[in-house]
């Protein structure tokens, strides 16, 4: 089979990596190492010794963080052939893979993870003649890099276990290289928000000045819930929106640094919407009197290398800026 027809899959996966959603957290790769081929069996076993055992691979893949530490995977794998020493021709082997993938950040900026699956298999044994496909156990390890919200990089290592049936013969594969990936969703960095003006001079009486108010309110991990202790916290400031109509309220939201950016940022912008979302239903306040925000992992308060320090960062902030009252009217 000419060896073309093996990479129609990368340009499918190619053509629809330009439909970028905003806000989600799917991401696409592409990857690209060596392969390692041993244990064979079937028809190649006892010409194993005429085979080489070690070629180059790679492939395509799309992803799915269902949280900050659970993802769903597939994509299309080359995994390179076994050339036969005595003559042309070898075992090639490529297929579709589908894998579950478990996060453990470690820093702000690296993650390790390991994945298991399935890997659905085509090869062809051109010496004899052979091809055949069926499905085999996969698994992997790896460490992933990220170097802005949007891009990292990947090094890892991915056994394939089996490859192939009696004919055309079956093998072990090792895949080990480098991977970039795109995480879509993850948005430019955020404008600095500027720091809120100075309270006006007091003015004579009958006005009065009404001091601000801040409450910073936190969250439990992976959740964009409000508790009671969150409702009593909010009480002061849906008494300012109830009694004073002109007053306005910013809601920030903000996460540790566990999952990717990209869905960090989608959850940062939910747990502010929750408290938006309480305050206008509940005391009937007009969401154009409320500004959401959101800012990921991007604004921590405390480190986040410690359980203490991401708790801190699980946070919504609310903030009421002063105002005068003129008591005549």
């Amino acid at each position: 089979m000419i060896r073309i027809i093996k990479f129609v899959p990368l340009a499918i996966f190619l053509s629809g990596s330009v439909v970028a959603a905003t806000e989600n957290p799917w991401y696409f790769g592409a990857r690209v190492g060596g392969t390692h081929f041993n244990n064979f069996d079937g028809a190649i076993d006892g010409q194993k010794s005429d085979y080489g055992q070690d070629d180059w691979g790679g492939g395509v893949f799309l992803g799915y963080q269902f949280s900050p530490l659970v993802g769903l995977e597939g994509g299309y794998t080359y995994l390179g052939e076994a050339d036969y020493d005595l003559g042309s021709g070898g075992f090639e082997a490529y297929g579709l893979d589908l894998v579950a993938k478990l996060t453990w950040p470690v820093t702000d900026v690296v993650d390790l993870y390991a994945k298991a699956g399935g890997f659905f298999f085509n090869v062809d044994n051109t010496v004899n003649g052979a091809d055949d496909s069926g499905t085999s156990g996969t698994a992997g390890v790896g460490a992933e890099f990220y170097m802005n919200p949007n891009v990292s990089t990947r090094l890892e290592y991915q056994y394939y276990n089996q490859v192939g049936r009696s004919e055309p013969g079956k093998t072990d594969i090792h895949f080990y290289g480098l991977s970039l990936v795109y995480h879509w969703g993850a948005p430019a960095a955020a404008a600095v928000v500027e720091e809120a003006a100075p309270l006006p001079e007091p003015a004579p009486l009958p006005a009065s000045t009404i001091q601000p108010i801040r409450v910073a309110l936190p969250f439990n991990f992976d959740s964009s819930q409000l508790t009671q202790e969150d409702i009593t916290r909010l009480q002061p400031i849906a008494d300012r929106l109830v009694n004073y109509p002109e007053s306005k309220l910013q809601v920030i939201g903000h996460t540790d640094a566990s999952g990717t950016p990209a869905y960090n940022q989608k959850l940062s912008e939910e747990r502010a919407a929750a408290v938006a979302g309480y305050l206008a239903g509940y005391f009937s306040i007009g969401m154009d009197r409320i500004e959401i925000k959101g800012f990921g992992e991007r604004d921590p308060i405390a480190t986040n290398n410690t359980e203490e320090g991401r708790a801190q960062n699980r946070r919504v902030e609310a903030y009421m800026p002063g105002m005068t009252v003129d008591n005549s009217q």
